[in-house]
């Protein structure tokens, strides 16, 4: 087998005993998962986590977004580790894990480079209706080219405002660099550091929603952001402007963006994540032609589920082992 991790830390996810560790996890896990956990743990339903008082149980793995409690973790005496397949824990209670002194794990890094990429593909697929496009060209109807039909927005020269310049929202912002883009953008912080010596102007949200022809989210989830764009940021974009979502459904408001949408208050959206995710399935935004939706797909190549899938592994067997994870956030 071809680890994408050196030899030597994966070397420490064998075994700790003849007695397995016991582990609850998702009930559906990627066969990347069954693979590297294979005669390691002893794997308990996620229903578990619901259940009465248990001593036996040593760890958490969150494939999903399950949320894990500071009940659910007091419940479990001996839990040691809790271990997440992704880079958002906000379906963690974290403060309540390091209290514990459970540790908890995250795959940040392995992901950066791949959602930032999906972040442009919604952003190019939105601005050049290539949903439209592609639903056009399968159709009957599309008997001749017609140079008048279906025209898009430029993205190359425009002006993009980022929501969160962490590891992803840098990715982006280089990337955008090389649209040759006036680049925005609004954190909690200014930009300490930017080695890469991109163009970036720090502002105000509301000036980088004024300004931006594409507004970027990628910021984490919290009590903060929850709901950040809503009717009144949606109200002060440009009505030629493309909002595009790769961060959590939450932060922006479902019923302010259909509202957006569907009046032309804004030109478009392209969205991987929703809030629900997924949406009712007679939800209004699944039936606007310029909104681009993907099913939550930022990290979805077969590469980085790999290298999620053997970092989540690292992370829990060296949290069974109480040793210091590869990347902790408790």
């Amino acid at each position: 087998m071809k680890y994408l991790y050196p030899r030597p830390l994966i070397l420490k996810v064998e075994p700790l005993s003849p007695s397995l560790p016991r582990v609850i996890s998702d009930d559906k896990l990627s066969d990347n998962l069954y693979e590297l956990l294979e005669g390691k743990i002893e794997r308990l339903p996620w229903a578990t986590i619901d259940g009465p008082a248990d001593d036996s149980v040593d760890g958490i793995l969150t494939f999903g977004h399950h949320a894990v409690t500071a009940a659910h973790m007091a419940n479990f005496p001996q839990l040691k580790v809790v271990s997440n397949y992704g880079v958002g824990v906000d379906h963690i209670e974290v403060a309540a894990a390091t209290e514990l002194g459970i540790s908890v794990g995250n795959t940040p890094d392995v992901l950066t480079s791949t959602t930032a990429d999906m972040a442009l593909t919604l952003m190019l697929a939105a601005a050049r209706r290539v949903c439209e496009g592609d639903q056009y060209a399968r159709c009957s109807e599309f008997k001749v080219f017609d140079p008048a039909y279906m025209l898009g927005t430029e993205v190359h020269h425009q002006t993009v405002g980022i929501i969160g310049l962490g590891r992803i929202g840098y990715q982006i912002a280089r990337r955008c660099a090389a649209f040759d883009m006036e680049i925005l953008y609004h954190k909690r912080t200014q930009l300490a550091d930017n080695p890469d010596q991109l163009n970036l102007t720090y502002t105000s949200l509301e000036e980088l929603l004024n300004r931006s022809d594409f507004v970027i989210v990628i910021c984490p989830l919290t009590d903060e952001t929850t709901g950040l764009i809503g009717t009144q940021q949606l109200a002060a974009m440009k009505n030629s402007a493309v909002l595009v979502n790769v961060a959590r459904g939450p932060v922006v408001s479902t019923e302010a963006l259909t509202v957006a949408l569907r009046e032309k208050q804004i030109y478009a959206a392209g969205l991987d994540v929703t809030d629900p995710e997924p949406l009712p399935r007679d939800h209004e935004l699944l039936t606007l032609d310029n909104v681009t939706i993907t099913p939550h797909l930022g990290s979805a190549t077969m590469q980085t589920r790999r290298k999620m899938a053997e970092l989540t592994v690292v992370n829990l067997m060296l949290g069974l082992a109480r040793e210091p994870l590869v990347h902790s956030v408790s």
